[in-house]
């Protein structure tokens, strides 16, 4: 658990570390070409340790250096992901587009993750069998299989981050072009573009609604001598938040501006100060903060979803109401009970939450039941009157690099008691 004393007002500078949602997809990009890809700026977190594990279960070579790997794809032989790996982890799924490329096979279980409701792979599934996969299910297994990629015109029905990328993954090895419409716009897709492209594919349309993958052959592809992740806008935009409700002053460094712009506008809509330049962002809060008439999320460019529980936080310490409207996915508004431990007057209706600031919330015994929602616990501890304790800090591990180093580099009190 992490214990954490409130009351501390934040003050320094830290470096973001690279993004987890893309550093996922990109190691499993390394899959298709057979050859070794050195990839920079991977974050030390629990889900790339999965990934990894399966990786290597899978055959591949992996040397890890701090935030550098090196992932040697030649002698992966195998397309079956275990099954207890799958389920540690979402974005194990993305694999499977990797793997039909690569393989024409995949046998892959349902994967897991947070519970943040039904995130279906319907989308990636119906995707995948116009491109001339098949598919079946057994036992708790998807078996797909195809003896043939081919390029198709495929149109999501939303626009789904892992769909885009499964899909991307499996055209980049397909016969002929694959154009998929409506798909995700997120900074991540565009990472997973570049590098690929970086490998010999040759996609283009990353970050509109529309990308053109004209497939290859396995060896048109070449190794990734040197590519670096992207920054991780969901990290960046916690530690602004952790400022925020502490009436903080940080500067944070290796953060793309327009990525986390969604989530600047709303904090300068509250009252927090914000510079950026030369990919630095320096927030700071002179005045007290109010509340916000209407947050909703949206994909990207909208307001995240991972960005919600944080703000959530944020808001039951500022003065007035707050709507916040979660549209993105369902079940998401867990944390919302666990902060009601601590003094929050948080009320949910469906998928809105109403939310009236409180003038202090109090240290209490909480659990993270996810992810995000562990970062939103983090958050109004370090604002709570007395000590917090926070348990579920596997789930906070899973995303964040050295979290409690951080903040304490910022002045925070708060300690990780095994």
């Amino acid at each position: 658990m992490y214990i954490i004393r409130g009351g501390e007002t934040l003050y320094g500078k830290i470096r973001v570390q690279g993004s987890k949602n893309s550093s996922l997809p990109i190691l499993a990009a390394s899959i298709l070409n057979g050859r070794k890809n050195t990839i920079r700026d991977v974050p030390k977190i629990k889900d790339i340790d999965v990934m990894t594990e399966i990786l290597s279960y899978l055959g591949a070579d992996i040397v890890r250096d701090n935030n550098l790997m090196v992932v040697d794809s030649g002698n992966v032989n195998c397309s079956d992901v275990p099954e207890h790996l799958m389920r540690e982890m979402r974005s194990s799924i993305v694999l499977m587009g990797a793997l039909l490329g690569r393989f024409g096979k995949a046998k892959v279980s349902y994967p897991g993750g947070c519970e943040i409701g039904p995130r279906p792979i319907d989308l990636h599934l119906k995707g995948l069998a116009q491109m001339g996969v098949e598919f079946s299910e057994g036992h708790g297994f998807i078996y797909a299989k195809t003896d043939k990629l081919r390029g198709a015109d495929i149109h999501l029905d939303f626009p789904s981050v892992g769909a885009t990328e499964n899909i991307m993954l499996a055209g980049v090895l397909a016969q002929g072009t694959t154009i998929i419409r409506n798909v995700a716009k997120e900074p991540e897709i565009v990472d997973l573009q570049n590098f690929l492209n970086r490998m010999g594919a040759k996609i283009k349309g990353a970050g509109t609604d529309t990308i053109k993958v004209e497939g290859c052959k396995i060896d048109d592809l070449k190794q990734v001598e040197d590519y670096t992740i992207i920054p991780d806008r969901i990290a960046a935009g916690t530690y602004l938040v952790a400022a925020a409700i502490t009436n903080g002053h940080i500067w944070l460094t290796n953060v793309i501006g327009e990525h986390v712009e969604p989530i600047l506008a709303k904090l300068r809509e509250m009252g927090c100060m914000i510079n950026c330049s030369n990919n630095v962002i320096e927030l700071y809060v002179d005045k007290p903060l109010k509340s916000l008439d209407s947050l909703r999320t949206l994909p990207y460019p909208g307001f995240p979803t991972d960005m919600q529980a944080p703000m959530m936080a944020l808001l039951s310490t500022v003065e007035g109401t707050s709507i916040l409207v979660e549209t993105v996915f369902e079940n998401r508004f867990k944390h919302a009970q666990e902060l009601r431990r601590m003094g929050a007057n948080i009320s949910i209706n469906g998928n809105t939450a109403i939310i009236k600031g409180v003038d202090k919330l109090t240290g209490a015994m909480v659990e993270a039941k996810d992810l995000r929602a562990g970062a939103a616990l983090i958050i109004a501890a370090l604002a709570a009157e007395g000590e917090t304790h926070v348990e579920g800090v596997c789930h906070i591990e899973r995303g964040y690099e050295n979290i409690e180093d951080n903040l304490t580099a910022l002045g925070a009190e708060i300690v990780k008691k095994y």
